[in-house]
């Protein structure tokens, strides 16, 4: 039997968004890389699924992991990658083992699903022909100033608590650009 890893990005808020092919890879799955593994027992609860072994693969552990579950591909073992909510590697854990994947020429299947970012970008009324996504907002003013040089729109991640005082920035440092700030964008509420 080939071994397998499959990337499956998982709901940001509403269990609708899951895929029938995401569900199914996580039901074919005999272990499951997971930022955390309590969250993802409660995903496997609520798609009524039998939970797999699960093997965290966070930020503080992605580099030995990924050996490991590289090995476990090697061996057989259909992987499935999931991050806490959306699409792995985006601003999550999973890049450390796509490589070591990619380098022992292993299968990956990548499905499609959802993520913030491309909601973010249609929900702002920004102008989305040319974009690109930043991660989390930089801290620095001078790393700060070097995003706003973009002519593109950037698309860019932000925790609640840090939100006002970066908006503050931005518009100190670029006071004539558009912004927009997306939240809650899958929710039910």
């Amino acid at each position: 039997m080939a071994g397998r890893l499959t990337v499956c990005p998982t709901p940001i808020g509403n269990m609708g968004d899951v895929s029938p092919r995401v569900r199914q890879a996580l039901a074919d799955a005999d272990v499951v890389a997971c930022e955390d593994t309590r969250r993802a027992g409660r995903l496997y609860e609520l798609l009524e699924l039998e939970t797999p072994r699960l093997i965290s693969n966070h930020e503080g552990n992605e580099e030995d992991r990924a050996e490991q579950i590289a090995q476990a591909i090697e061996r057989g073992a259909r992987v499935a990658l999931i991050s806490d909510a959306g699409t792995p590697l985006l601003s999550d854990p999973g890049y450390r083992l796509m490589r070591a994947c990619i380098e022992r020429n292993l299968e990956i299947e990548v499905l499609p699903g959802p993520t913030a970012i491309t909601t973010a970008l249609v929900a702002s009324g920004l102008p989305p022909g040319r974009w690109r996504f930043e991660g989390f907002l930089p801290r620095r003013a001078g790393e700060l100033e070097r995003v706003l040089q973009s002519t593109e729109t950037v698309v860019a991640f932000e925790s609640p608590r840090r939100l006002p005082a970066s908006l503050r920035a931005l518009a100190a440092l670029a006071p004539d650009r558009p912004a927009a700030v997306c939240r809650e964008l899958t929710k039910l509420h």
